[in-house]
């Protein structure tokens, strides 16, 4: 299920496990609860298998939307093995892009999806 979002998805963080746009929470809302962003997706040096992906298919351009893409898509395969590109596409809308085209973002999803069930 997609995030609610405000205006570009860019923003996109886990709080408490959960997806959400940082820029609709308030910080009193944010006190005392777990806040993951994309870099806290790393293990240590190495980066996450979407994170690998998204530089491997060329998804990563200037780099303004791509930490609230990667968020999504980590939140997208944790919820479901092999998407198909209609699911992809549900779970990625409100997040813009202008420089992909969208294209090389959805073989981002697609090579991360392929290699967590290699």
């Amino acid at each position: 299920m997609p995030v609610s979002r405000a205006n570009s998805g860019s923003c996109t963080v886990y709080l408490d496990d959960t997806p959400v746009c940082a820029c609709l929470v308030a910080a009193g809302q944010a006190q005392g609860r777990e806040i993951r962003t994309v870099e806290g997706l790393t293990d240590g040096d190495e980066l996450d298998p979407v994170q690998e992906a998204f530089v491997e298919a060329g998804a990563v351009q200037c780099g303004f939307c791509t930490p609230g893409l990667i968020v999504a898509t980590h939140d997208l395969l944790r919820r479901v093995a092999r998407p198909s590109d209609e699911e992809i596409r549900e779970s990625l809308a409100g997040n813009l892009c202008r420089c992909t085209g969208y294209e090389k973002i959805l073989d981002a999803v697609r090579l991360a999806a392929e290699r967590a069930h290699a």
